[in-house]
């Protein structure tokens, strides 16, 4: 598929085109996590994710993340971050390996790891379970 035609498709829309022409395809992986985050620094980390600012979208893209999306919440007196994705790379193990060791993710990191609060026995963002899906 062209390039240029490929990076407009949603991961969504990818499949739907799959069914449609009979053509196979890797199956996605969603995926949905939770972090807390200091109260104080959430003007920060809504910067550093602001539309604006291009960050690691294009990494996220190198390897298969797609359709990322990050949600702020306040619970009790407690802030929180709710992200989901859609993985439609091959080997999810190998390329989250990869990524990690990209000099800009590692970099990203650095920035906003200390604006979070992992939940408790967790070093960072929290994989939670799919318990639903409506495609």
């Amino acid at each position: 598929m062209n390039k240029n035609i490929k990076r407009f498709l949603t991961p969504s829309l990818l499949l739907a085109l799959a069914a449609v022409t009979g053509c196979a395809h890797q199956p996605v992986k969603r995926v949905g996590m939770v972090v807390g985050i200091h109260p104080e620094k959430i003007t920060e980390y809504k910067k550093l994710h602001a539309d604006s600012n291009p960050g690691v979208r294009d990494i996220l893209n190198k390897y298969h993340m797609h359709d990322f999306t990050i949600y702020l919440q306040k619970i009790d007196a407690k802030w929180y971050e709710f992200g989901c994705y859609e993985y439609t790379g091959s080997n999810f193990k190998e390329d989250m390996a990869a990524m990690a060791k990209e000099p800009r993710t590692i970099a990203w990191l650095k920035k906003c790891d200390p604006l979070q609060i992992p939940l408790p026995g967790a070093k960072g963002w929290t994989t939670m379970e799919r318990v639903y899906f409506n495609p």
